[in-house]
């Protein structure tokens, strides 16, 4: 195998290039925990439970009261855990998306994203 110190490749055209100014960074590493994957403000456990919810509320329901998102989830046949914690909200409160949703569930918020 032959290991050069530059690109191997003739045309500049078929190089890689780096992450936009306003992309997170790629690691490469598939054992390390991605850089820029969790918003500050939030573990990874939050992320992927957010993630769930939003999963069986889909984007068209926006904005909703909370007895509306607790019946998407049971039409969408969402797990109980999922519809429970949906039926945590404050009763009869609108909200815009599902960031405000997770913020009166949690009283988390992001921070900001990448």
């Amino acid at each position: 195998m032959l290991h050069a110190g530059h690109e191997t490749r003739e045309q500049e055209g078929q190089s890689s290039e780096p992450s936009g100014e306003d992309q997170p960074a790629v690691d490469l590493s598939p054992d390390a925990e991605l850089a820029g994957g969790t918003p500050e403000g939030m573990t990874g456990a939050d992320l992927g439970e957010r993630a769930e919810l939003a999963s069986y509320l889909g984007k068209g329901i926006w904005p909703a009261d909370s007895n509306a998102l607790v019946e998407k989830a049971q039409s969408a046949q969402a797990p109980d855990r999922v519809v429970e914690r949906l039926r945590d909200l404050p009763p009869g409160e609108r909200f815009e998306n599902m960031a405000a949703a997770w913020a009166a569930l949690t009283g988390e918020v992001e921070d900001h994203r990448f």
